[in-house]
């Protein structure tokens, strides 16, 4: 069974010795990613868009990978304020519909103050 490692090119993964991604067989695994735009390394303010951000450099992952988002099949959320878990709700409808992959959603402090959200997905191709 081939091991895949992605990469976004975050100095993040470099520094911290981890891969965005990691193919095993038919299974993907997706380290939790914020809502930074590793182009330009800018955080939005907005919880729901950093959201949006996570979930494009998700999918860009999971493609690299072999899978879409279509194949996920649980997530984990973080986030430092409850209070900005509805915020995150649009984004997670736009990304996942009807997919509806298992969930749990941790309040917790992230790494950086302006982070307002973290997501990891597992994805499953069988």
């Amino acid at each position: 069974m081939t091991r895949q490692l992605v990469s976004t090119g975050s100095p993040f993964e470099r520094d911290y010795a981890y891969s965005r991604a990691v193919r095993q067989g038919d299974w993907c695994f997706v380290a939790g990613t914020t809502g930074y735009d590793y182009a330009a390394m800018s955080m939005p303010e907005d919880a729901g868009e950093q959201a949006r951000n996570a979930l494009a450099t998700i999918a860009k992952a999971l493609a690299e990978a072999g899978f879409a988002m279509s194949d996920v099949v649980r997530t984990v959320i973080y986030v430092p304020d409850p209070d900005d878990h509805p915020k995150i709700g649009p984004a997670l409808r736009e990304a996942f519909g009807e997919i509806r992959p298992a969930n749990t959603t941790v309040a917790s402090p992230l790494l950086k103050p302006e982070m307002k959200v973290e997501i990891e997905v597992t994805a499953f191709r069988g």
